[in-house]
């Protein structure tokens, strides 16, 4: 009973910033989702509906940089992956949906990684 609360809690708050936050062609949606075990990072275009890239701590190249996946340094990683690959595909700024998780921990990790990549958000 009290997981169903703590996700409703979550989802109330993942559609309060959703409401605001809209990802464009230009400026799409870095969308970051965090389980107990792995962190998921995908860059959502709103207008087409379509995700641009996608990573998490599942990914062959990001294995190899950590052991463990669970840590604050695994999802560093995982958002200076996702910062990169949006450079190459000439993404180079985006707007930051932390998808109703507090932004701190992991979550703020993705968050600067990717901007040590060099994306602005």
């Amino acid at each position: 009973m009290f997981d169903n609360r703590r996700q409703a809690a979550r989802k109330l708050r993942q559609a309060r910033v959703r409401k605001k936050l809209r990802g464009t062609a230009a400026r799409p949606r870095l969308s970051v989702f965090r389980s107990e075990k792995h962190i998921y990072v995908q860059v959502i275009s709103d207008e087409s509906g379509k995700t641009l890239l996608a990573t998490s701590t599942l990914a062959p190249d990001v294995r190899g940089h950590v052991k463990k996946t669970t840590t604050v340094a695994a999802a560093k990683a995982v958002g200076e992956i996702a910062g990169k690959r949006c450079l190459e595909q000439g993404i180079t700024t985006a707007v930051f949906d932390r998808n109703g998780f507090l932004y701190h921990g992991r979550v703020r990790a993705v968050a600067e990684g990717a901007r040590e990549a060099g994306l602005k958000i």
